[in-house]
């Protein structure tokens, strides 16, 4: 669904109450009104920051409180994730050969900014896969809208998105892309390769030599903008990120992310390089372990402790298939593990006693269908 139509049928549900006689919740009512108030009052500061009146106008108009950016930013995590589960499932065979697959139809490109930038090729590839699936999933919220509602209205951080919500008109202004598809995530991460506005505005390149850096549209531009990020922060051309090495191996890097029986890896200045586009170990060694897979590179050798496999897509379907049929809630049965079935089975492992993590596991399954 597209944006414009998401906000036509909000106007059209909230008008159709209102004129039967309901009224929106009174949280609503204020978010909303919270909301159209700083569009009004914004403005000003906008158009000094070089916005013209008629595009912030063009910008803002039919938008309204984007209330998912309200409810996850003050959403606090539950539990997180061992790194061993999120490099199962972050670095899956689908992304894999995904990444195989850019790997060849870009070849040219990239092998061309790798000599401009001096930044691996499968580096730039893995963090475009981690970030949006190679583009496929850019988060489907209108940046501006989601913006000014954590301006205004939404966050912890205002000071932090009237920033970024500046930057984003800015980048308007410059012609890089209609408003309509500025599409970013819930706290304005923008395009294929999820920059901030600011982050913009500072890396972004035109790959493809049209005069614009449109990393919606351009997955050139998304590429070359991420190639020119990592090298800005410091990434050394001809060194890899680093590599796994047997547990007893020496060195001041040595990083033991699974403790010492566990996988260690001997990482570079350029592990850390990584890091500055996200900066939690589990997104970086994935994003490193991306990228050796795409290359051509095996998995990671030396076992996880304590791990659970997590399940394929059969098994996913008779999990939920038994999660359902004991009254949890995993919305339409699919084999893919969205919130509604992490949800369901983070109830399920605290009524029985189990450790919450939300996990899909062999081991879960096997106990579900046994008991035991």
């Amino acid at each position: 669904m597209t944006i414009r139509r998401r906000s036509a049928i909000a106007t059209v549900v909230a008008g159709l109450a209102l004129a039967a006689g309901f009224s929106l919740p009174v949280a609503a009512q204020s978010a909303e009104a919270r909301f159209q108030a700083f569009v009004q009052r914004f403005k000003p500061e906008a158009v000094k920051a070089g916005v013209s009146p008629a595009l912030y106008d063009r910008a803002f108009r039919g938008l309204k409180v984007d209330q998912e950016a309200i409810d996850k930013s003050n959403t606090q995590l539950e539990f997180k994730q061992s790194i061993a589960v999120y490099i199962d499932t972050q670095v899956s065979d689908t992304r894999i050969a995904n990444g195989k697959a850019n790997a060849a139809r870009y070849a040219d490109f990239l092998a061309r900014i790798e000599r401009v930038y001096g930044v691996d090729r499968y580096v730039v590839l893995a963090v475009w896969g981690m970030e949006t699936n190679y583009g496929a999933s850019m988060g489907g919220h209108n940046v501006i809208e989601a913006l000014a509602t954590l301006a205004c209205c939404g966050s912890r951080r205002p000071e932090f998105f009237r920033r970024e919500l500046v930057a984003a008109l800015q980048i308007l202004q410059q012609g890089n892309v209609a408003p309509e598809n500025m599409i970013g995530s819930w706290a304005g991460a923008m395009g294929q390769t999820q920059f901030m506005p600011t982050s913009f505005k500072a890396y972004a390149a035109d790959g493809d030599g049209d005069g614009k850096r449109d990393i919606w549209g351009s997955t050139e531009d998304a590429l070359a903008s991420t190639a020119n990020y990592l090298k800005k922060h410091g990434w050394k051309s001809g060194v890899g990120w680093g590599r796994e090495v047997a547990g007893g191996a020496g060195g001041a890097k040595l990083f033991l992310p699974g403790g010492p029986n566990g996988p260690a890896f001997l990482t570079t200045s350029n592990y850390r390089v990584i890091k500055r586009y996200n900066n939690a170990d589990s997104y970086a060694l994935a994003v490193a372990h991306l990228s050796d897979r795409i290359r051509g590179g095996g998995p990671i050798r030396t076992p996880w402790p304590n791990h659970d496999k997590p399940l394929d897509e059969p098994g996913r379907m008779e999990l939920q298939a038994l999660l359902a049929r004991r009254g949890f809630d995993v919305g339409e049965p699919d084999g893919k593990i969205g919130p509604a079935t992490r949800n369901a089975i983070i109830a399920y492992q605290r009524a029985n006693g189990l450790l919450p993590d939300g996990y899909a596991s062999v081991s879960l399954l096997r106990r579900m269908k046994t008991g035991r």
